[in-house]
């Protein structure tokens, strides 16, 4: 690793690494710095990547960092603690590296609902989305934890891969749901059940009812959360980077290319909305990648031009 770099990538996620390949097959003097916390480590598969669909996690990344390996790109294991309007990067080990250009690919964290059972089977028989997880858990007796009354939308979706589901209102008044909310469910063959879950039944390792307060347990075999969304925005904030407010957070604004309001500075991933699969998160890095070459290429000629 040497103390200056054009491009420094933050995070080594798909959309990090995606970036730090387009990066290193240009030819550009690269550092990728990575926490190893990656949003999607408590799953086995991730699903939805054509040619990788079925894929571990842990292996995707692995070979990502091995290709990038392939093209001179530097990968360190540590934290950014401070980075600086100049592009100055302090590492939580102590160092200090500087760069032309920065890509922020810190994710986001999912902030479960304090239901004992939730945490410990999440990614596994415990799930928040139905694209990522339906297709494995099809045809069994889904639940549905509603914390919001965005919770009804969340139990419609996931009727599409079983016919026995069961909302439980947990948090949510029977009175926030509105009168489309109910034909809706009932069309769709919902259950609707109120009342406060206070844990989740584990047998033999494995999932097998939601108890309530009231001390009834209803059988499932599935459970769909929605953890709140904490984007791992704070870098882009420190630097000066515009946000805006949505239903999940604050985000940064960016361009098609993922170029926030600070010049030289691009978001991608899950930094740059609370959307973003691991294949738009590639998709996301690779756009930036490019971007940033051409930006450097031309920033380079004109600087030519001029002296």
């Amino acid at each position: 690793m040497t103390d200056t770099y054009e491009v420094i990538v933050i995070g080594g996620g798909a959309a990090g690494l995606s970036a730090a390949l387009v990066l290193g097959r240009s030819r550009r003097r690269k550092l990728v710095v990575d926490a190893g916390e990656p949003r999607n480590a408590p799953a086995a598969h991730m699903q939805g990547y054509l040619s990788r669909d079925g894929m571990s996690p842990a292996e995707f990344q692995a070979l990502g960092r091995e290709e990038i390996g392939r093209y001179g790109v530097d990968l360190v294991r540590d934290r950014v603690v401070d980075v600086t309007s100049g592009f100055a990067v302090t590492l939580a080990g102590g160092e200090t590296v500087r760069a032309r250009r920065l890509v922020i690919a810190t994710g986001l964290k999912d902030e479960l609902p304090t239901v004992p059972g939730v945490a410990e089977r999440f990614g596994r028989d415990v799930i928040h989305c139905p694209y990522c997880h339906g297709w494995e858990v099809r045809d069994q007796a889904f639940g549905v934890l509603a914390t919001t009354p965005m919770s009804v939308h969340q139990a419609l979706i996931v009727s599409q891969w079983s016919k026995d589901v069961t909302l439980f209102l947990h948090t949510v008044a029977e009175s926030e749901l509105t009168d489309d909310d109910l034909r809706r469910l009932a069309a769709a063959g919902v259950a609707v059940v109120p009342g406060e879950v206070v844990e989740l039944v584990v047998d033999d390792d494995r999932l097998t009812g939601v108890r309530l307060a009231d001390g009834t347990t209803h059988p499932r075999e599935a459970v769909f959360v929605a953890p709140r969304p904490i984007p791992q925005t704070g870098l882009l904030e420190k630097l000066g980077a515009e946000m805006q407010e949505t239903p999940f957070g604050a985000y940064p604004v960016v361009d098609p290319t993922g170029q926030t309001t600070v010049p030289g500075v691009w978001a991608v991933g899950n930094a740059m909305g609370f959307g973003e699969q691991v294949v738009n998160a590639a998709s996301a890095g690779y756009r930036a990648g490019a971007t940033i070459n051409g930006e450097l290429l031309m920033a380079d000629l004109d600087a030519d031009i001029l002296s």
